[in-house]
């Protein structure tokens, strides 16, 4: 995440369509938020040697994403920019052929808001519902997928 510049961040999470659908993000996005959000990321990495990466096709930016330990939960997200929507099957799929061939994930969890409503390339990938869950105030899908 570090390579990518913290302006092209805030384009990216103060677009209201990426917002849609991410309930925690109830604030404006800026340069320090930004660089807040890298270095958070960037903590995941040295703690737990895993975390989020910036997505890359042909060079540009397209989004970030990756793995987050959750209560034990090895966590997957994808947020890409909405001209890029299309590219989230490819790159989920690489990442899953990454959490398989690494033993410390068993399998991978997914929280997804309630107003998510195509869940169907979820469910192809073969992953399960588990229950709603509360994650910081707001209510989630957590589903799971064995590696």
């Amino acid at each position: 995440m570090t390579e990518i510049a913290p302006d092209i961040l805030v384009t990216h999470m103060s677009d209201p369509r990426v917002a849609e659908h991410m309930p925690l993000l109830t604030f404006r996005w800026d340069r320090d938020i930004a660089l807040e959000f890298i270095e958070a990321k960037e903590k995941c990495w040295h703690r737990d040697g895993l975390g989020h990466w910036a997505f890359l096709a042909d060079d540009r930016y397209v989004g970030w994403g990756g793995f987050q330990l959750e209560d034990g939960d090895w966590d997957f997200g994808l947020v890409l920019r909405p001209d890029c929507f299309g590219l989230g099957s490819a790159i989920a799929k690489k990442a899953l052929e990454f959490a398989r061939a690494d033993e410390r994930i068993p399998y991978v969890t997914f929280l997804l808001p309630p107003s998510r409503k195509k869940l169907g390339a979820l469910r192809k990938l073969g992953a399960a519902f588990v229950t709603e869950t509360d994650y910081n105030g707001e209510k989630f899908l957590k589903f799971r997928l064995e590696t």
